[in-house]
This record gives C-alpha cells, structure tokens and sequence, in this order.
C-alpha cells in the first residue's frame, strides 16, 4: 500500500516509518526537518512542509491509500498545530477520496467506553493544570476526525517509552484492560494494523503493556 506518514521524524514517527517499510508499504514521510529522519530507502519518499500548510499537506496525501499521524505538540509549534494539521489532512484526503486515516493522540482525549477510576480523574486533572493547552489541541485533533466522513481509528496511548518492540500488548479503554505505559515500537505495529484490519473503526482504544 501507499502510506502517507505525519509527524514522521518524531520517536514514534520513526519506527512507524521503519515498521512501515519493513512491511513492504510505499512510504511518503511528510517532514519540517529532512535530516531529523535517519531512513534511507527504495520504497521511502520525503515530502518536506509544514503541516499547517494546506497546499503542503494536499501534496503529499494525493495517491496515498491511506494517511497516518503521528503528529504532537512540541516546543516551538503554534498551540493549535495539531488541531490545524489534522483539519488539513481530513480536507486533503476528502479532496483525493483517500478514505483510512489512524491518528496518534494521548490518553486524555475521552471516548465513550472509558470506564475512568480514581486514579485516572487525578492524571486527567493534572493534564488539564500543567498541559491544558496540549491537551485542548489533542481534544481539538479528535473532534475534527470524528466530524468527518472518514475510516478512522484515534490511537491513544498512556506514557510512551522507548522501550524494545514486543508485539505484545493490550488494547483496552482508559480504566478498562489498560496499565500507565508502552513502548512507541509497539505503539508503531497497533498504528500500522489499523491501516487494513476494522476492529476499531471510527473508534477511539487506548493501547498500553
């Protein structure tokens, strides 16, 4: 398949890219810095922009077969960027008819079948105290792709480490099946099954250890 890649410098970004390649997809990496991703390959094409360029984001989403993000705050973007680039993507894969799109996001962002304990309510509020701009652009993010006519799944994951990949891992609700943490190699292989598998669509799961 032809995958377009979001976010495809950053420490999720680069396994999925690489898990991506290794599986024989058609890879174009939609990067701001070229020299941040540190993959060579055949199969792999760099499309260099900025997410919250709409003409950009057109480019590299036409002749995809499906679009995935991996896209996050970090230190220097607008706080809106995620909110914006995802706007961006849904339009540009609704104008090329690209229908799959699987983004990356975090536990803070709801879906109905969360079952949130104490504990979960407490992290929830110290997102919304130290983070709540982060977390207002993720919430953002989610509600653009749920408006949408689109095959989706939100992936949401608790703290991501950079632990081995395992293959091993489960696929819960917050309070539900879940632990605090995964590795973004794992994080990686969930993102790139949702490309072909409909378990989850136009679901929200939350995946952890």
């Amino acid at each position: 398949m032809k995958l377009t890649i979001f976010g495809a410098t950053g420490r999720t970004g680069i396994p999925l890219v690489q898990q991506a390649l290794a599986a024989g997809h058609t890879v174009t990496a939609f990067v701001r810095t070229p020299e941040k991703l540190p993959i060579t390959h055949d199969q792999l094409t760099i499309a260099q922009g900025d997410a919250t360029d709409p003409a950009a984001v057109e480019r590299a989403v036409a002749g995809a077969d499906a679009v995935l993000s991996a896209l996050g705050q970090t230190k220097g973007v607008p706080k809106d960027m995620q909110t914006v680039a995802t706007r961006n993507i849904v339009a540009a894969m609704q104008q090329h008819g690209v229908r799959r799109l699987i983004s990356l996001t975090g536990a803070g962002v709801d879906a109905p079948q969360d079952q949130p304990k104490l504990i979960n309510h407490l992290i929830k509020f110290a997102l919304k105290t130290l983070s709540g701009a982060v977390l207002q652009d993720a919430e953002g993010h989610a509600e653009v792709i749920r408006n949408s006519d689109l095959d989706w799944v939100i992936v949401r994951g608790p703290m991501l480490t950079e632990g081995p990949y395992t293959g091993q891992y489960r696929v819960g609700w917050v309070g539900v099946n879940t632990s605090a943490r995964i590795a973004r190699a794992d994080v990686a292989d969930f993102m790139l099954k949702q490309v072909t598998e409909n378990t989850y669509l136009r679901q929200a799961p939350m995946i952890s250890e």
